[in-house]
């Protein structure tokens, strides 16, 4: 079927679209969710302190003996070995670490989510104030353009922006710049949309404390004369962000917008051990957005549990870029497609009468 002509999108909080938005019913909307009986997913809503624990102490533990071996290894070239793990375990697993203890799942404890959540931002460089009600934004108005501040490739993409994040550079200029701007004692117009004005200070306070951490380890690095306090804080979340973008495009790159049923807008994806371990589990994304309260750890077994009512996983992360990328060139062509999720005999048929929202476009 042939693709229809790109209608033109403002993404702006602010903007056109986020009226129209509004007016069509889109925002805080009822969302599709799988039936899965009460006794079940209370089941795998129950949180433990072991599971992320056990994962904490990997992650950290690993961190700390490549960072040791680097320093160890430094200035030799040998040095990069060691510094291209931990670049990965700071710049890319603490993308899905601030996430799993943001939505309070990850532990039991409620002080343990919020210390991991803490470091994992100032690692990720997200703001914890400012990414909280960013991402309770995101699951409300998911991929609602004009709503969703998260929405991580827009139509058309700007390919050289898909490109460059792989490197962290554009995500950590904006980042740095948004540091600044909160030190200084101001919020940005769309950031007063989705974060409550009592939490304007704590947004402040965060910030002014991450300026004084950087400030102190740029200090060091000129009085030891080495760059290696800043390879080692703040510089990681460049060379080590190409793992969180590889996994994270695919949560919902070139699927269907203002739709209002996570298996047309998100990704499930089959990837090997050691990604899903630096990954949380987010490889679930329709299990982890129908069902958010269910705890990493319990996303596999909610994947088999309702399975039967969701498109087919997709096999692997090359599978997903085969089905982003031609989309993508589409979009750039002029043509509004995406890629549309098949469901299978067993699941209930999308329902665009009751969501709401028609599909605005064609695949094939």
């Amino acid at each position: 079927m042939a693709g229809v002509a790109l209608k033109s999108r403002d993404y702006s909080l602010l903007g056109r679209n986020a009226g129209e938005a509004v007016k069509a019913g889109l925002r805080s909307a009822a969302w599709y969710h799988t039936d899965v009986p009460r006794k079940d997913i209370k089941e795998l809503m129950k949180r433990s302190d072991a599971p992320a624990i056990r994962d904490t102490v990997i992650w950290l533990g690993l961190m700390a003996a490549f960072a040791g071996l680097a320093i160890w290894l430094w200035p030799s070239w040998w040095a990069a070995l060691p510094l291209a793990a931990y670049g990965v375990l700071y710049g890319s697993a603490s993308d899905s670490r601030w996430h799993e203890c943001g939505h309070g799942t990850a532990f039991r404890t409620s002080w343990m989510n919020d210390a991991v959540y803490q470091v994992a931002c100032f690692m990720i460089m997200r703001n914890p104030v400012r990414w909280r009600w960013s991402h309770a934004r995101h699951h409300t108005d998911t991929l609602i353009v004009g709503l969703d501040p998260e929405i991580s490739v827009m139509r058309p993409p700007v390919l050289i922006k898909v490109v460059l994040a792989f490197f962290g550079i554009l995500d950590v200029w904006q980042a740095m710049r948004m540091m600044v701007v909160n030190a200084a004692g101001r919020v940005d117009a769309e950031e007063k949309t989705f974060i409550p004005e009592s939490e304007w200070p704590k947004l402040v306070h965060v910030a002014r404390i991450w300026c004084l951490i950087y400030a102190a380890t740029i200090a060091l690095a000129i009085g030891l004369g080495s760059w290696l306090p800043v390879v080692l804080v703040g510089l990681p979340r460049i060379y080590g962000a190409w793992h969180h973008v590889l996994t994270g495009l695919t949560q919902h790159g070139a699927l269907a917008d203002n739709v209002l049923d996570h298996r047309m807008n998100a990704r499930t994806v089959l990837i090997n051990p050691i990604s899903r371990f630096v990954y949380w589990n987010m490889n679930y994304h329709v299990e982890h957005h129908m069902f958010p309260m269910v705890p990493y750890h319990a996303l596999p077994r909610l994947h088999e549990l309702i399975r039967h009512d969701l498109p087919e996983a997709t096999p692997s992360l090359w599978a997903s870029y085969k089905e982003m990328l031609p989309a993508w060139l589409r979009q750039l062509k002029g043509e509004d497609h995406y890629v549309a999720r098949e469901l299978p005999a067993s699941a209930k048929p999308y329902r665009p009468d009751l969501h709401g929202q028609v599909l605005s476009a064609a695949a094939e």
